[in-house]
């Protein structure tokens, strides 16, 4: 697959199949992801891997209460087509992550040093191996999301899964075969975004 089509075509997939993605293309999507630039190349990400049904199960739990509670805590009037869409597949998501068959947790240090001079957050070192991770398992035909509502019980899954004082989650990524298809997401036109060289 062409790069520019990759990036084009890796959107958001929250439906997936209970179909089991293989290891060997769960290790070229973490290779892929490795391979993304980070500040001073540092390498600060970290990943674990979860596949075990019953620890998809708690965790779906915790995603769950997280997505109710942020839900919960938002005032939603809009009428929007496609937002209307998003919504409902983000619930979908939230009422069946456990039949996920992967879920991948970007995690990075919690602890870090103060600069004198403001480089930017931590996560600029982070989110560029999660984008990889998505275009290589759009590359084989896998479909993922970009998730990081599970914080809202951010202390009690770093517990479930064993993870060690000193890191916290950056994101959590969802892989699977998706039951619908790839495309061009909906974005607003480049060109209203964009200046050059001034901001008027």
């Amino acid at each position: 697959m062409d790069a520019l089509d990759a990036i084009m075509t890796t959107r958001a997939i929250r439906r997936f199949t209970t179909v089991p993605v293989s290891d060997e293309d769960i290790w070229t999507c973490l290779r892929a992801a490795q391979q993304a630039p980070s500040g001073g190349n540092r390498q600060v990400t970290r990943y674990l891997v979860v596949t075990d049904p019953d620890l998809r199960r708690e965790i779906g739990e915790y995603y769950r209460k997280s997505y109710d509670t942020y839900t919960g805590s938002r005032v939603d009037t809009s009428t929007d087509a496609t937002w209307t869409r998003i919504k409902a597949s983000a619930r979908h998501l939230a009422d069946h992550l456990a039949d996920v068959p992967v879920l991948v947790f970007f995690l990075m240090p919690a602890d870090r040093p103060g600069n004198a001079v403001d480089i930017g957050p931590l996560t600029a070192s982070v989110y560029p191996a999660v984008q990889n991770f998505c275009l290589a398992a759009r590359t084989l035909g896998l479909g993922t999301t970009l998730t990081t509502v599970i914080r809202a019980h951010h202390a009690e899954v770093l517990e479930l899964l064993g993870v060690p004082d000193g890191y916290e989650v950056a994101a959590m990524v969802p892989l699977g075969h998706p039951t619908g298809s790839f495309g061009v997401a909906k974005r607003r036109d480049v060109a209203d975004v964009t200046r050059w060289n001034q901001w008027s």
